[in-house]
């Protein structure tokens, strides 16, 4: 059993590598070594589109993300980002939240905070902002109240491809729900393996800095956001990671490795027993016909949906309790409802049932121009 000593030597060293790999060695995304941190191909929605192309193209150049974290219903919410890097993301959901809303970025990279701050102007001017609705902090995902980030100060938290390379996964999460409000979410993107990893895999720098290294066991991730008190993790999309570096391959030969996205809520247990049923009514930008909520669950207009007591209490406990109509408790459920889809909690199991095909869902959206999703 390691000291407590040794193991602040241990996570002290890897949050060394990682600053040195991503801030010295990765001057842009054509320096990566796989593919492992390079967004999966899908389609975006069109004002997440629009978002995106307001982006200085210098930010976009040192992206490393590996997935599209834009959760729904993001007017005036305050936002953070974990593990920002360069930014990008946080400049996409900045015009997204809108001049009511903020957005933080936390990355202990000083050469990648850098690279964010000095295009803070550039794009308020861009969203026609009077004041800046974005600010960038230097600290650890492990340590966010040393950051100085308060408790329930948060609507939403997002990571994009960012909690692989901590050496405390736990703490992050633990962080997350401290900072969250009741009722927040966090939302992620990330690397996931289909086995806990050997330590010649866990120690190789490299595998480390290309997101692999440091993957967690998707059911390790099930287990540990439960105990830290989130509600069950909720998938919403999986696509598989090749290498596509021989070298590399050999060293990771039997492990098998996704790009997933869960999202999880800070909302009071309920029973997982039971059924109840929901009405989308609509109101969500970019979802006006279909709410994608999970790789289960798509919520179509008007129409009367069978959830489980766990999804409607966090449909009822969250920004989400306006968007949808509750049916009292007990009410019959008719034949004509809808009902979830056959879809596993599997990341591994979600890509074949899909064809290995990424699921596409409608990624993003905020209230209408009359509406805010977070109060």
């Amino acid at each position: 059993m390691a000291s407590k000593l040794e193991k602040r030597n241990e996570y002290e060293s890897i949050h060394d590598d990682v600053k040195e790999y991503y801030g010295k060695m990765l001057k842009s995304s054509s320096d990566l070594k796989t593919n492992a941190c390079v967004p999966s191909a899908k389609p975006i929605p069109v004002h997440i589109r629009k978002a995106l192309a307001e982006v200085h193209p210098d930010i976009t150049a040192r992206y490393y993300g590996c997935g599209l974290v834009v959760p729904e219903c993001l007017e005036a919410c305050r936002v953070l980002d974990l593990g920002c890097g360069s930014g990008r993301d946080c400049y996409m959901l900045s015009s997204l939240v809108g001049e009511k809303g903020h957005i933080t970025g936390i990355d202990m990279t000083d050469d990648q905070l850098e690279l964010a701050r000095k295009y803070i102007d550039y794009h308020m001017q861009k969203f026609g902002y009077k004041k800046a609705n974005v600010d960038f902090v230097q600290g650890y995902i492990e340590a966010l109240q040393e950051a100085g980030l308060k408790e329930g100060s948060f609507d939403i938290i997002i990571s994009n491809c960012v909690v692989n390379l901590s050496p405390d996964k736990t703490r992050v999460l633990r962080e997350a729900y401290r900072v969250l409000k009741d009722g927040g979410e966090l939302y992620f993107s990330d690397v996931y393996s289909s086995c806990r990893l050997p330590e010649d895999v866990r120690s190789h720098k490299v595998l480390w800095g290309e997101c692999l290294g440091g993957a967690l066991w998707w059911e390790d991730l099930i287990r540990e956001a439960q105990d830290v008190g989130f509600s069950t993790p909720r998938l919403v999309t999986a696509s598989v990671i090749t290498v596509d570096n021989p070298e590399l391959e050999k060293l990771l030969d039997g492990y098998k490795f996704v790009s997933a996205t869960y999202r999880l809520f800070k909302v009071p247990k309920c029973s997982s027993e039971g059924k109840s049923l929901v009405i989308y009514d609509g109101n969500v930008t970019g979802s006006e016909e279909t709410l994608e909520f999970d790789a289960q669950h798509t919520f179509k207009v008007d129409e009367v949906m069978e959830v489980g007591v766990e999804l409607a209490n966090i449909l009822k406990c969250s920004r989400f309790a306006s968007e949808f109509t509750f049916q009292p408790p007990g009410a019959p459920s008719s034949p004509c409802c809808a009902k979830p889809l056959a879809m596993s909690s599997n990341p591994f199991e979600l890509v074949e049932q899909l064809g290995n095909a990424t699921l596409s869902p409608n990624t993003g959206g905020c209230c209408g121009a009359q509406e805010s999703c977070c109060k």
